[in-house]
């Protein structure tokens, strides 16, 4: 079992992509409302190696080793990749030593203000930012950053990306009813993506509960309807928990070891991360299938939230 590795996970977007976690459970440079991963336990805009190459590169021999069928590696993980200050290095190791296979960067966006890190992710294929909030009220609203991460900057970061970056950006807007869906907050996020000019724009909304209760995700509907009222070329719908349910899964043994672990008994996230040593991510992965597929259900309890088979 892999220890800074996850997957391969089907992907709509990339394809059967395994996972590269850089970061310790939850370390990241927001607190977002909506985060199925938890509530971020450091909140930092420190870049350090929190987790030491060395031991990367170790699994990630190991596993390539096999001459795995894989798409991408994708930088994600439990907590914001880019806060590792060796994720360039990783990226250049890949490169070096797997020249087929692509590479992609799950990022909230916020670092790339910073000039180092924007030179360091120069060689990824794909990048997929994120921007919840075009003004500083709702950008604390719904992601709760580090007290000295400004919007504007968080903006501009993602403006010199487009500058200096040759491959595609996919930005990537999660939207909340009463939280970032006023006019006022979708007409400065137009204007926003307007200056970033990403290769296209990605409308979600919540899945599964985040570290917040009753949270209210838009309709297919409403998202939708703003995407005709931004009249923006490139714009899509990803809010996908239906389509989940045409996405065969990587490992039946996995939905299996899930489904009998909460036979058992109800159990969060860590629980099912503890009990089968299998990374976060590519539990959440798992979930949303099996949710879409009806086949468990979410409970909010004083611990937090619980899976558990579903009631027929």
């Amino acid at each position: 079992m892999y220890k800074h590795l996850f997957g391969p996970v089907p992907s709509r977007r990339l394809g059967m992509s395994l996972g590269i976690d850089l970061i310790p459970k939850k370390v990241c440079s927001l607190n977002c409302v909506y985060c199925e991963v938890g509530k971020t336990t450091k909140l930092t805009l420190d870049r350090m190696e929190y987790v030491k190459y060395d031991k990367v590169i170790v699994e990630l021999k190991q596993f390539m080793s096999s001459n795995p069928k894989i798409d991408y590696i994708t930088f994600s993980g439990s907590g914001e990749p880019t806060l590792n200050s060796r994720i360039g290095d990783v990226m250049n190791f890949i490169k070096q030593n797997y020249p087929e296979i692509k590479t992609a960067v799950l990022t909230n966006g916020t670092l790339l203000f910073d000039k180092k890190l924007r030179t360091e992710l120069l060689q990824a294929d794909v990048i997929l930012p994120s921007l919840d909030a075009a003004s500083q009220e709702i950008f604390e609203k719904i992601n709760r950053p580090s007290s000295n991460l400004k919007i504007e900057n968080y903006i501009q970061g993602l403006i010199d990306l487009r500058k200096e970056y040759k491959g595609k950006i996919w930005l990537e807007i999660f939207l909340l009813k009463n939280y970032n869906d006023s006019k006022e907050e979708l007409e400065l996020l137009k204007k926003a993506i307007l200056k970033i000019n990403p290769d296209s724009i990605q409308l979600n909304t919540l899945d599964r509960p985040g570290t917040v209760a009753d949270l209210i995700p838009l309709s297919k509907s409403e998202l939708q309807e703003i995407i005709d009222y931004w009249n923006l070329p490139k714009v899509e719908i990803i809010a996908s928990a239906p389509e989940r349910k045409s996405i065969e899964s990587y490992s039946g043994d996995i939905e299996t070891a899930i489904l009998e672990t909460i036979a058992r008994r109800p159990c969060t996230l860590d629980d099912l991360h503890n009990f089968l040593g299998i990374h976060i991510n590519e539990i959440n992965k798992y979930l949303g299938t099996l949710e879409a597929n009806n086949k468990i259900e979410t409970v909010k309890l004083e611990r937090g939230v619980f899976y558990e088979l579903k009631h027929k």
